[in-house]
């Protein structure tokens, strides 16, 4: 907590003690070190940050996972704390300036989510991804702040001339997946995703400005990346979680078609104005971002619980699946699926409910996920021998399954209504 020292004359806030511990379930202690994260951590646009789902739709199949991207943001925070006094303690300059923008950068990396953190990214919103709208929110938060987030988000969009400092944000073996991979373990309880996140920082070191592992941390890489297989097919990739979210895009997707016809909807201000409008990457200004940070789960739950009353059927009845978690029914196939098998459930369901063809499409469609623990081709995760020699994670490692990680398995899945009693 902070005290505040109120002025009773003015009603000004005069003085205040800022907090400087938080408590997490996953580390315990989380220290904030300085007022300007502190400050970051109070502002508006982050606090917004504990009404947005780490994991969209999945707590209707994990009831535990209710965690949030501020929960994550911290717990990466204190992740990259560890990891500067690793490498500092290993001989790594690392200046005051880069280790504030380090923590910057790594608080602030998801603060462009929306609403279940990528539903909005495929329907309402066209082609503009939650890393661009993060780096338009720390460019408007840095003239609030006179300029301190400069260097911080120079490293955020991967331009700041020390590599290393840019892989501790986005690489295979960044600070994000080494957070998100626990935490979201610990609240699905899904134990295969329980990485030991503090031996493998424990292990980091860098040559030539190159981020690397140590030799003896092979083996925390290769658990590293099992568990972020296993984790895309038990978590992120489940199929009742799949199909979830794609309910949830073809909510808004057929929201915002029922707007443009000129149907009202109930929905909260932020939402409609998304909704009634063509919003894409060459039209994204300051005036919408400000709109956007005023968007959070919250409007999408209100607004689903109004339109499950509407007359458009199809809009009610796709709302009614999420909000009683009635959903379709799912399967996965090793093959794509055949066009004619879809179009005899939209037949069904057409003639069942009297409706069209293209209202039928809305409860009737295939599509595929793909799940690639290690991608060799993009930037690798480099072993460091105590010989000086340097090699990729997978050529270093005896563990057959590793090679086995770095080829991209698709899955593809069909969904239609389950058939009535």
């Amino acid at each position: 907590m902070y005290l505040c020292y109120l002025n009773l004359e003015n009603n000004s806030l005069i003085s205040r003690n800022k907090l400087k511990i938080l408590n997490d379930p996953i580390y315990g202690f989380i220290t904030i070190p300085n007022e300007l994260l502190f400050d970051i951590i109070e502002h508006k646009y982050f606090q917004r940050l504990r009404r947005i789902s780490q994991m969209g739709l999945s707590y209707l199949v994990y009831p535990g996972a209710h965690h949030t991207r501020f929960h994550h943001a911290l717990g990466c925070l204190h992740l990259m704390q560890k990891a500067i006094r690793v490498l500092r303690q290993k001989g790594v300059e690392i200046s005051d300036e880069e280790d504030e923008a380090l923590q910057v950068a790594i608080l602030m990396h998801d603060i462009g989510h929306g609403p279940f953190s990528h539903a909005m990214e495929h329907s309402i919103v066209e082609g503009l991804g939650h890393e661009t709208i993060s780096s338009l929110f720390m460019q408007e938060m840095n003239k609030e702040f006179n300029n301190r987030l400069d260097l911080a988000i120079e490293i955020f969009n991967g331009e700041y001339k020390r590599k290393f400092l840019c892989q501790l944000i986005s690489s295979q073996l960044d600070m994000d997946r080494l957070d998100y991979l626990k935490r979201d373990s610990f609240y699905t309880g899904v134990a295969e995703g329980n990485i030991n996140s503090e031996r493998l920082i424990s292990m980091l070191t860098v040559v030539d400005d190159e981020l690397m592992v140590e030799e003896k941390g092979i083996y925390s890489v290769e658990k590293f990346l099992l568990a972020r297989r296993l984790m895309y097919w038990q978590v992120y990739l489940h199929k009742t979680g799949v199909v979830a979210e794609q309910l949830l895009i073809r909510v808004l997707k057929r929201a915002k078609e029922l707007v443009e016809e000129g149907h009202t909807l109930y929905a909260g201000s932020a939402l409609t104005y998304f909704l009634t409008n063509k919003i894409s990457e060459e039209n994204f200004d300051a005036q919408k971002l400000e709109i956007f940070a005023r968007l959070d789960d919250y409007d999408i739950i209100s607004a689903m619980k109004e339109w499950v009353n509407d007359d458009d059927f199809v809009l009610k009845n796709l709302c009614q699946m999420i909000i009683n978690r009635d959903l379709l029914k799912v399967k996965f196939k090793k093959k794509p699926i055949k066009e004619q098998k879809l179009e005899k459930h939209r037949q069904q369901f057409m003639e069942q409910h009297k409706i069209s063809s293209e209202e039928a499409k809305y409860f009737v469609f295939s599509g595929e996920v793909s799940n690639l623990a290690y991608k060799k081709q993009e930037e690798k995760i480099l072993i460091l021998y105590k010989t000086g020699k340097v090699t990729d994670v997978v050529k270093a490692s005896d563990h057959f399954n590793l090679k086995a990680l770095s080829k991209p398995v698709t899955k593809y899945y069909i969904c239609y209504p389950k058939p009535q009693d």
